[in-house]
């Protein structure tokens, strides 16, 4: 499915030989405490531009940072949920299956979401620089809550089309078993990962062509403006890094072969899955509009002046 690689693990723990016993979980707690720093960090940043976001007025009213913000608060719940079943499974916490569904289908969701925001992200920008005049029209903030709306159904959907093909084949019983939560786990039928992969490949092909779409029409503006300074050449390097951010979420994909590998470090490979495939995409959000937004970073500037104060 989609490549949740903190949720990859296999029915039969792999048991260590002693003399790697102690670098394994040595090893192991230097990854969760590496992991766990740069989440908190991530959260840190985070609750900073939310803070910003929900008290200046003019922000909340604004299409660009309603999106922006809910990104911040989807992704925040995404690493949340992978953080907590990395540890679950790094501990060997057995959860029962209902808990465990439920927690797989919200992170698989916030995870298609992500994307999904990234697309509309895109299409403002679009509006904004190439129909200026009807910007303030087309994109008001009750249309922006109307899309996020739609994201968050959409990226529903497969799950409750994975949930009414598994509760209709299978017995009543498997949900009553404990297990280490992961996706793999839930899948115990063809028909779900046809459902969950194809969907992952088909919202991400189509999100791919709407950022290459927007960034054409962007850059041939600012090709006209002559400005490397302009707005356009701006919204054009915003789309490059919604690209760079799709293309690491592609590349979460690759994992899958990456997870092949079942050996005595199979669990290191989990994490760095996470951290490089998981994290990273997520951590760019922030920086892209933390830093180089002049709204973000000039509150940011006065709340450190502040803080010194």
């Amino acid at each position: 499915m989609m490549n949740l690689t903190v949720f990859s693990t296999f029915n039969n723990i792999t048991y260590i030989s002693s003399q790697y016993y102690q670098l394994y979980q040595n090893a192991k707690l230097v990854f969760f405490a590496f992991i766990i720093f740069c989440f908190c960090f991530f959260i840190y940043f985070i609750l900073v531009l939310l803070v910003v976001y929900f008290t200046t007025p003019h922000v909340r009213e604004n299409a660009r940072y309603i999106l922006f913000a809910h990104m911040l608060i989807n992704d925040t719940l995404y690493l949340s949920l992978g953080l907590f079943l990395c540890l679950g499974f790094g501990f060997l916490l057995y959860i029962p299956v209902p808990i465990c569904y439920v927690l797989v289908n919200f992170a698989a969701a916030t995870f298609r979401i992500t994307p999904y925001n990234l697309a509309i992200m895109a299409l403002e920008r679009y509006v904004a620089i190439c129909f200026p005049l009807k910007h303030i029209m087309l994109c008001t903030a009750r249309r922006s809550y109307f899309a996020i709306a739609a994201m968050w159904f959409v990226g529903w959907l497969p799950n409750v089309a994975d949930f009414i093909i598994l509760i209709s084949s299978v017995e009543v019983k498997f949900f009553s078993r404990n297990l280490l939560c992961r996706h793999q786990s839930l899948l115990v039928l063809p028909a779900q990962n046809t459902i969950q992969f194809s969907t992952l490949i088909g919202s991400l092909i189509l999100v791919s062509l709407v950022i290459l779409f927007t960034y054409i029409k962007v850059m041939l503006i600012a090709r006209k403006t002559g400005s490397g300074k302009s707005s356009a050449s701006k919204a054009g390097r915003t789309l490059i890094l919604h690209g760079v951010q799709l293309f690491l979420c592609l590349l979460s994909l690759t994992s899958s072969f990456s997870e092949l590998y079942q050996g005595d470090f199979y669990y290191f490979v989990i994490l760095i899955n996470f951290l490089m495939f998981m994290c990273v995409p997520r951590l760019l959000s922030p920086l892209i509009y933390g830093i180089r937004d002049s709204v973000f970073s000039k509150s940011i500037k006065k709340m450190k002046m502040y803080s010194t104060n």
